[in-house]
């Protein structure tokens, strides 16, 4: 292939740290998930179709292997069947330490199963359990945000999957409530101390919300004040380095959960290391470097599908996110969206004008930003926050979000 987008600009020792100094975050104790010290405290949310393991590799690369990454949101059933799929999501590259996994179940047995699996054959280092998923055919079923309204089977969960994980460190990720009629956060937050959970994420959102709006920053304060026993990180709009830092002063949580602000920027990490180190913030890349980024995502997409084909059509919908804010006509985006090969990728990519700087337009929100919307449940699911409902087995489909 051509060496038109040279490889070498992808890494993030070539982003010379020539920007604004950013404040360092208050001080404070640090953070720790079990026995595994997460510095700075910033963590790579699950997400599903995002976070395999490429995009693992290419954000910690920026971060210089600091910070703590979670894998997709694994189905518990599908682990314990040994689903070849699920098998493969599962996996870690050698440098990936600690190993995380995120699962997800709403039948305590499986998710116990799964968490001893995970303990026996030391596929993880760490466990966490998603009760944030919003997508509709997910809490239509009881699962995701919607499972914590019922309060005795979300205890049942936790217990099972500490007991399963029998030492491993187990967290949970949930979110505000179904509604802002039907909060459930911090009821969930004592039932996660009393079954010993080792840190609680909350996204400041309801299900309602979806993506929209704005998160709420002050919920997160609230929980960190109900759970003191527990570190609590903060998720939602973090957009930038700058609104890490803020989080963490506005709210006292312990650290922060990084999801759809590093979507076609995983040096965001770079970022973010600088910001909690007090060091100066990394010159932004531009799109030469962005470029080259996309060409090295493309090639680890397709090395770890073992099809170069199916790496860069799975790399397809990245395209728009690292191309946000630059000047790249329509016609130009649709082809790049479109490749199949990666002498093809590496080919548009050296047709755009790779001298632009990066753009400020390109900073903000990214991704979904979908709110408002209709939240799908199961009949009579608000009916008893304390009925003990029993769930299908279809319940845990394989899907995924946070």
């Amino acid at each position: 292939m051509s060496s038109a987008v040279p490889l070498a600009t992808a890494s993030a020792a070539s982003a010379a740290p020539t920007g604004p100094t950013t404040p360092p975050a208050p001080a404070g104790a640090p953070l720790t998930i079990g026995p595994h010290p997460v510095t700075p405290p910033v963590v790579l949310a699950p997400m599903a179709g995002i976070t395999n393991a490429p995009f693992r590799t290419l954000c910690r690369e920026f971060s210089g292997g600091k910070g703590l990454f979670v894998s997709e949101m694994i189905t518990t059933r599908a682990l314990v069947e040994r689903n070849e799929k699920t098998m493969r999501l599962v996996q870690f590259g050698p440098t990936e330490t600690p190993r995380s996994i995120q699962l997800y179940g709403v039948d305590p047995v499986t998710v116990g199963k799964a968490a001893r699996m995970i303990r026996d054959e030391d596929l993880a280092d760490h466990i966490d359990l998603n009760f944030g998923c919003p997508v509709p055919k997910v809490t239509r079923k009881g699962g995701g945000s919607a499972l914590p309204y019922k309060r005795h089977l979300l205890r049942a969960i936790l217990r099972e999957a500490v007991a399963g994980a029998d030492g491993l460190p187990v967290t949970m990720k949930m979110r505000k409530g179904i509604d802002d009629d039907h909060l459930t956060a911090l009821d969930a937050g004592r039932i996660a101390v009393d079954e010993g959970i080792t840190a609680i994420a909350l996204h400041g959102r309801t299900t309602a919300q979806h993506y929209g709006g704005t998160a709420d920053w002050d919920a997160i304060a609230r929980l960190k004040e109900h759970v003191p026993e527990l570190p609590v990180l903060g998720n939602g709009d973090i957009w930038t380095a700058e609104d890490a830092l803020r989080m963490v002063c506005e709210t006292g949580c312990d650290g922060v959960v990084v999801g759809r602000g590093c979507l076609g920027r995983p040096w965001l990490f770079a970022d973010l290391v600088a910001a909690f180190e007090g060091a100066p913030r990394p010159t932004p890349p531009g799109l030469r470097e962005v470029a080259a980024v996309m060409l090295r995502h493309a090639t680890l997409l397709g090395e770890w599908l073992e099809d170069e084909e199916r790496g860069v059509i799975d790399f397809r919908k990245h395209v728009a996110w690292y191309l946000k804010g630059f000047s790249v006509g329509s016609e130009k985006r649709r082809a790049l969206a479109t490749t199949s090969t990666l002498a093809a990728l590496e080919e548009g990519l050296h047709g755009l004008d790779l001298d632009q700087p990066w753009p400020v337009a390109a900073e903000g929100p990214r991704g979904r930003t979908s709110g408002n919307n209709r939240v799908a449940l199961p009949d009579g699911w608000l009916d008893d926050p304390w009925d003990c409902a029993a769930l299908g087995e279809d319940a845990e489909s394989e899907t995924s979000g946070g």
